[in-house]
């Protein structure tokens, strides 16, 4: 600990209002590295951005403070029964959103979301219904949030036909062993290729709008308050962009109703538990009626089906290309990963009228 306060109080300093006590490493994000700062009276988070994967940083910063603006402002105009908080980005001595070190790293720092904690995992039916409330909570915010105001620092992020594109262009130059688990997965796609395009149609044809989406609402990015249990906030913003809410919709259910966890290796044991997708929905539309147009409930099965489709798609996709985006600890992890996506595919297929009928009795 000593180690990294040392190497890092200079760029703590430049975001601090008071003297640095304490840095330590903080969170499990798989992107950026993460650190809590400790001041004499006060705490706040320092990160240094992954620009390898966000190209644009300043575009990153930008966007976050617009948002983060948008939904302080909005907070401050309503009066709401509990409590509700979102991160604010914290500038410099020199008021930049951003430093830059003497290595060239991008860093920056956020307000500390007290008295919180995240999951892995759902813990219950109240957790189900408040990680569902949270991002309805997100999206009412920022409903109102023209999308053409922020940057698409992601392009092509969460758009199933560009990464069918990136499937058909990987496979037509890699030569791959064919085991069962292998043939299942090419099959797998295969059957599925011509509906993949079904939400990005829907956007083409105006039947869904273009809004502004999270872009990665998975259960751990949901903060539960420590004493009440109830969410207080949505965290990890670096992917709101210009998109459509359906994919941060399936994605939340996608991460939240597989109980055992995508990086079980009992693929074939994975299920989609629709008790859980119905506390998800009950609590996200306690929020959403109030934007949610017909269009957009038509479309909600499609978005709980594709997102584990996508993310299978990509899994599968990385392990014909070498395992080179994400990190892996084994040669057939990314194979495992994406069997235990078409796995929770089929379940949510397989239980599609079950599923139209909890969105239909929630509407």
């Amino acid at each position: 600990m000593i180690q990294i306060q040392n190497n890092l109080s200079p760029i703590a300093t430049q975001f601090a209002n008071s003297a640095v006590k304490n840095i330590q490493s903080f969170g499990s994000g798989n992107i950026n590295d993460t650190f809590l700062v400790t001041l004499e009276e006060s705490k706040f988070v320092l990160q240094r951005i992954n620009t390898q994967v966000f190209r644009q940083p300043k575009a990153v910063m930008q966007n976050m403070r617009l948002c983060t603006q948008h939904i302080y402002d909005r907070l401050s105009q309503q009066s709401l029964d509990r409590r509700w908080e979102t991160p604010q980005v914290i500038c410099t001595s020199e008021n930049q959103d951003y430093y830059i070190d003497e290595n060239g790293s991008f860093w920056r720092a956020l307000s500390l979301i007290e008295d919180s904690r995240s999951h892995d995992t759902i813990q219950n039916s109240n957790h189900a219904e408040e990680v569902g409330f949270a991002l309805g909570m997100f999206h009412s915010l920022i409903s109102d949030l023209p999308p053409e105001q922020l940057t698409d620092t992601l392009e092509g992020f969460h758009i199933t036909p560009r990464y069918l594109e990136q499937y058909d262009r990987v496979l037509s130059e890699t030569t791959v062993t064919r085991s069962t688990e292998v043939k299942y997965c090419l099959e797998f796609i295969r059957d599925r290729q011509s509906w993949a395009h079904v939400l990005e149609n829907a956007k083409s044809s105006g039947k869904l709008s273009l809004r502004l989406m999270h872009g990665d609402p998975k259960i751990n990015n949901i903060l539960m308050d420590t004493t009440t249990g109830k969410a207080v906030s949505i965290i990890d913003l670096d992917t709101v962009k210009p998109g459509l809410i359906h994919y941060d919709i399936g994605d939340c259910l996608r991460s939240g109703c597989n109980a055992i966890g995508e990086e079980t290796q009992d693929w074939e044991a994975v299920q989609f538990e629709p008790d859980l997708c119905q506390g998800i929905l009950r609590g996200y539309l306690s929020v959403a009626k109030t934007f949610l147009t017909e269009q957009d409930y038509l479309y909600l099965f499609d978005a709980i089906r594709l997102i584990a489709f996508e993310l299978g798609l990509r899994f599968f996709t990385d392990y014909l290309a070498g395992n080179v985006y994400f990190k892996t600890t084994y040669p057939e992890h990314n194979l495992m990963r994406s069997l235990v996506q078409f796995a929770l595919t089929k379940s949510i297929e397989s239980q599609e009228s079950a599923i139209c009928t909890v969105v239909e009795d929630l509407r």
